[in-house]
């Protein structure tokens, strides 16, 4: 029989979420721990191939763009779930929807009066000269004042009570619907589970993003025709957006179904054209209208960003939130926290280096080999350095790439990023792990309890991205 003791300890200097060496099962794990003394791991091994095999049949899958052929494959699932306490959580939500309320003033004030450049909290060139920064925004009013409708922070852990930011997804985040299909996993292989935890629900997450997004239909009418934008097929995260469209009851729609009609968009059905007042796109800014941004663009409406400005239509997220949305902005979301909110975060930035600054690009090419290095842009774990774990020859080859534009990295110390008990064949091992809870915007700001933990199965990795073959869990968030 499998049993808790099995459970092997996390590396020296990782904190361990289930167990601690000096006071054993942590409390949040208590009861699952009882459990799990007397289930055989065959059992876990036969569970585990029941989820596989279910997963394939919903084609729950995800397209790596770096593979030649852009084969689809599943994302690892691991049955052991993450388990947050009801403290733990309010903390990780109150912090993350004080961060997107802060955030969502800053795209407001640097598209409108620019208070915090005139003040000099931020450099107005860093913002003004920003790729993603759009002058097509300059003082547009977006419908119900919001820009980030739906957001994914990424947060890490290092202790009992340390959780920091690593990241905000603020154009087109990705990976709710893992998130509620993981939950739906878990009920069906142990749904015993169930009945002896108090776990809070994230079924309702579609509900709560159709309600936000209702609520900034222009008009204010109360049955918005709402449609999800999809770039198609053969985007990574497409079963998502059919996943989310089909919970939602909207539409799934291409460029191509829509059009732009005196300045109001359409679109086309067998019934003739239809009106549509809500579009959660799902394309980034540089694919949404030809006429305006790039004119080779097959994938979003001609005349879009017309009917925008008119008012005539709302997009979820805004146009021009990239501005906000990369790591060299992330630095100083904490002084937008104390500048509009004139409050202190409640959870920190990880420590950040920005290789602009002269000293600090000094520093980190005197310490790569202790680093990570990413770019401002970078995502899903491409193009970064893991200094720790990188050859001399690596290092050299990056240092290189720094030197020709320092201002296109950041650094960060490498995190003790805490770990989770995961199954694997050879039993029970210790898996680091982050956090993407979203955030959603409109009629107020909110989050469902609970969030896509990935977990990063390579042995000693400390990368969790599916691209670079990290899994996911469900995560538990207990209600007493």
């Amino acid at each position: 029989m499998q049993n808790a003791r099995s459970f092997s300890h996390s590396d020296a200097g990782f904190f361990d979420e289930m167990r601690l060496e000096s006071e054993g099962i942590r409390s949040p794990y208590k009861t699952f721990s009882n459990w799990f003394e007397n289930v055989p791991k065959e059992v876990l091994r036969q569970k585990r191939q029941e989820a596989e095999i279910l997963f394939q049949r919903l084609g729950i899958t995800f397209s790596v763009y770096a593979e030649i052929l852009q084969n689809e494959r599943m994302i690892p699932f691991d049955i052991i779930p993450r388990i947050l306490s009801a403290r733990e959580w309010a903390k990780i939500s109150a912090g993350a929807c004080q961060r997107i309320k802060a955030i969502n003033m800053f795209l407001s004030d640097v598209y409108h009066d620019r208070e915090i450049l005139r003040a000099g909290i931020i450099p107005a060139s860093q913002i003004l000269d920003h790729p993603n920064y759009l002058p097509q925004m300059k003082d547009l009013n977006v419908l119900g004042g919001t820009y980030v409708h739906i957001a994914g922070i990424d947060i890490v852990r290092t202790g009992e009570d340390d959780f920091f930011v690593l990241e905000d997804n603020l154009r087109t985040p990705s990976g709710v619907s893992y998130m509620i299909e993981n939950r739906r996993m878990m009920m069906r292989l142990f749904p015993n589970l169930f009945t002896c935890h108090s776990i809070a629900p994230v079924e309702h997450y579609p509900q709560l993003l159709l309600d936000n997004l209702r609520a900034v239909a222009p008009g204010g009418g109360s049955d918005p025709t709402i449609v999800l934008l999809t770039p198609g097929a053969y985007n990574s995260a497409y079963f998502e957006h059919a996943f989310l469209a089909q919970q939602m009851g909207i539409e799934l729609v291409e460029g191509q179904d829509l059009f732009v009609r005196d300045e109001k968009v359409f679109m086309r059905t067998t019934m003739g054209p239809q009106r549509v007042d809500v579009i959660y796109r799902r394309i980034d800014d540089a694919f949404l209208d030809p006429l305006v941004f790039r004119p080779d663009s097959v994938l979003g409406v001609p005349g879009l960003l017309s009917a925008y400005r008119s008012g005539n239509v709302a997009l979820a997220n805004a146009m021009g939130t990239g501005v906000a949305d990369d790591k060299a902005t992330y630095v100083h979301v904490p002084d937008f926290i104390r500048f509009y909110l004139n409050e202190e975060p409640i959870l920190p930035n990880v420590e950040t280096y920005r290789l602009a600054d002269r000293k600090d690009c000094l520093y980190v090419l005197e310490h790569l080999s202790e680093l990570v290095v990413k770019e401002v842009q970078g995502s899903g774990g491409y193009g970064m350095l893991v200094g720790p774990t990188s050859t001399k020859q690596e290092i050299e080859d990056y240092r290189a790439r720094i030197l020709e534009n320092p201002a296109n990295f950041i650094a960060q110390p490498t995190l003790a990023l805490s770990t989770c008990p995961t199954f694997s064949e050879s039993g029970i091992v210790p898996c680091h792990v982050d956090l993407r809870p979203f955030v959603l915007s409109g009629r107020s700001v909110s989050m469902v309890p609970g969030g896509l933990t990935r977990v990063a199965l390579k042995e000693k990795s400390l990368v969790v991205n599916s691209s670079q073959g990290g899994g996911t869990k469900d995560t538990w968030v207990l209600e007493d």
